[in-house]
């Protein structure tokens, strides 16, 4: 089990997630933040720093955004497991569902 970040992230990238997390799992691609399946260890901190509630356990993850697992997983296909988010910096790609979708509008 793992955390999931889903579609409120896109194009927001607010990293309180980030700030917060104690093992470097959260990584940045061009229009959102990714958790890495296999270095998340399910503390939760995440969860509730994040002000657009992007992030969900992934069984508690709603319906209309269960496909941000899958993007979460596969993000990762071709980095593996790099072992931190900050010595990558932002990575120049999304999932295909990320970077398939139209400008995300976020209120400031």
């Amino acid at each position: 089990m793992t955390y999931v970040i889903a579609q409120p992230c896109v194009d927001l990238k607010d990293r309180a997630c980030v700030d917060e997390c104690p093992v470097d799992c959260i990584y940045e691609g061009k229009r959102m933040l990714y958790i890495h399946p296999d270095e998340c260890v399910d503390c939760g901190a995440c969860e509730p720093v994040c002000p657009v509630e992007a992030i969900f356990y992934e069984d508690d993850t709603p319906e209309e955004w269960k496909g941000y697992y899958d993007a979460n997983v596969h993000f990762f296909d071709d980095l593996g497991s790099p072992g931190g988010a900050a010595k990558m910096g932002e990575i120049d790609h999304d999932h295909e569902l990320v970077a398939a979708l139209p400008p995300q509008e976020h209120d400031e």
